[in-house]
């Protein structure tokens, strides 16, 4: 199937994205982070789970002299990559294509599952055995085979526990971080008609209940599907790292293979995977390597799928990489780092954002992908502490694209309403005074009369004012002091105030 055009590449209309969206209809951050907040045992889960993660990284990062050095390359290859990114993806379709395999282009999710949908029907099969996917999450895969009558079996477990769950992912790399194993061993007994009564709760047993679950899907499957962490220009090879072995085994029984992957997760050479495969693991799951790095390139006669086919998606990629200040988000290698050291994401989890990326990365990225004003309020789910760019591998500065966002988003507001919000007003006005020094003081002496609200506990509580209302809602007000520092200085030292 021929390319169309994709930012220049081999002409195709603007993309309409879909499936990156609210898993929760309409509701906004705020009002879900606060439902999240709520629930003790969320947190509980979360905080033991990412303070293991957290401490696991550290110690093997710590062993490698040079991961600064190692996370400016990565930083740099993806860049590299970015910049020339039509003539790599031209490349990875030749190499593909000469190694037997088959490439399509699917512009948003409608498009790329109805190809899916076309590939499985083509088999005259109804069920078909899955690799943890990223991808196949955002343009809502599983929904729409379903919807067609078809059956996707998840056998990565996390992502088996929150398929039988009717749940949703809340983490990129742990799909199931906010279940514990107690919650997990009632899943399992529920759902799995073949699970022996009396199942531990055991990690050790989970894992074996889930392993007999799933081999016999394995063994029968005739179509799998897979996303990809890799694809390489300059071979055609596609590369799967993960923790089971699941993956391998979806890669190579079934006879049919469909792979769907972001246009971005290319680099050009075979020899750059040894960058990535160091940043990865240790960033990911705390681990010097990944236990199975699974790479195959179009179809070998005789060993493994006798007939492959690559989706390369779109769904809102060009339009990010449009944008100057915000196309790093793409150089994104979903090692989940970011999520496990934001202190926002710690305490809410990862459906609070709406979103199938969830973290800071999510924040960033989710709001690119499907238009800032889908995802308004992600932009401002953060503190901007910069824990994130610290830790991210390829280097991101998410703090930096939050504030562009931010910056974005109040633009198009501005342009779409006569009258400014509230924010907006009440930060015209603080421009207003504090542009002149008579007008500063005088609005910091008035301030004592704060003092007056808060004689009883020495702070400030509800203020019947819009923006004061949002602040007390969810902290205290201090109180104001007697003195002013600009009284205090005139005091000590004389001269004006």
């Amino acid at each position: 199937m021929n390319a169309p055009v994709m930012l220049g590449l081999p002409t195709m209309p603007p993309p309409a994205p879909r499936g990156v969206g609210n898993l929760r209809g309409d509701e906004k951050f705020p009002a879900a982070a606060r439902r999240a907040l709520a629930d003790t045992q969320l947190r509980r889960n979360l905080g033991k789970a990412t303070t293991t993660i957290r401490g696991k990284r550290a110690q093997v990062v710590a062993e490698l002299p040079d991961w600064e050095e190692l996370r400016e390359a990565g930083r740099q290859l993806k860049v590299h990559t970015m910049a020339d990114l039509p003539d790599y993806l031209a490349q990875l379709e030749s190499a593909v294509t000469a190694h037997g395999g088959v490439v399509h282009w699917a512009r948003d999710a409608n498009e790329a599952n109805q190809i899916v949908i076309e590939l499985i029907r083509g088999k005259g099969v109804d069920e078909v055995v899955k690799i943890k996917s990223m991808a196949t999450q955002e343009i809502g895969l599983n929904e729409a085979l379903e919807a067609v009558g078809i059956t996707a079996l998840e056998t990565d477990l996390a992502e088996l526990i929150v398929q039988l769950g009717d749940d949703k992912p809340s983490h990129i790399l742990v799909p199931a971080i906010h279940r514990n194993r107690a919650e997990i061993r009632e899943i399992f007994l529920r759902e799995m008609a073949d699970v022996d009564p009396a199942l531990s709760d055991e990690p050790a047993a989970l894992a074996g209940a889930a392993r007999q679950h799933l081999r016999r899907k394995f063994l029968s499957a005739k179509v799998a599907i897979s996303g990809a962490n890799f694809g390489i220009a300059e071979t055609g090879t596609l590369g799967v790292v993960e923790s089971e072995g699941n993956g391998r085994m979806c890669l190579t029984l079934p006879d049919t293979l469909i792979t769907i992957m972001g246009i971005e997760k290319l680099v050009p050479r075979w020899q750059d995977l040894e960058v990535f495969l160091q940043l990865l693991p240790r960033s990911s799951t705390g681990e010097r390597m990944n236990p199975y790095t699974s790479m195959w390139t179009g179809v070998t006669p005789g060993d493994g799928p006798e007939e492959f086919h690559l989706i390369l998606l779109d769904n809102g990629r060009t339009a990010v990489l449009a944008d100057a200040d915000g196309r790093d988000a793409l150089n994104c290698i979903r090692c989940s780092a970011c999520l496990n050291v934001c202190p926002v994401y710690e305490r809410t989890g990862g459906h609070a954002y709406g979103s199938v990326y969830p973290g800071p990365i999510g924040a960033i990225l989710s709001p690119q992908l499907t238009g800032i004003e889908d995802n308004a309020s992600l932009p401002y789910a953060s503190s901007l502490c910069g824990a994130c760019y610290d830790v991210c591998p390829v280097k991101i500065n998410i703090p930096e694209i939050l504030v562009h966002l931010r910056a974005k988003h109040t633009e198009t507001y501005a342009s779409e309403h006569r009258v400014p919000s509230a924010e907006a007003a009440a930060m015209s006005t603080a421009a207003w005074v504090m542009s002149n020094p008579k007008r500063w003081t005088l609005a910091l002496r008035s301030g004592r009369l704060g003092r007056i609200l808060g004689r009883k506990r020495n702070v400030i509580g509800d203020v019947p004012l819009p923006l004061a209302k949002q602040w007390t809602d969810a902290r205290d007000l201090a109180r104001p002091p007697k003195q002013t520092f600009r009284d205090w200085w005139a005091a000590e030292h004389g001269g004006e105030r």
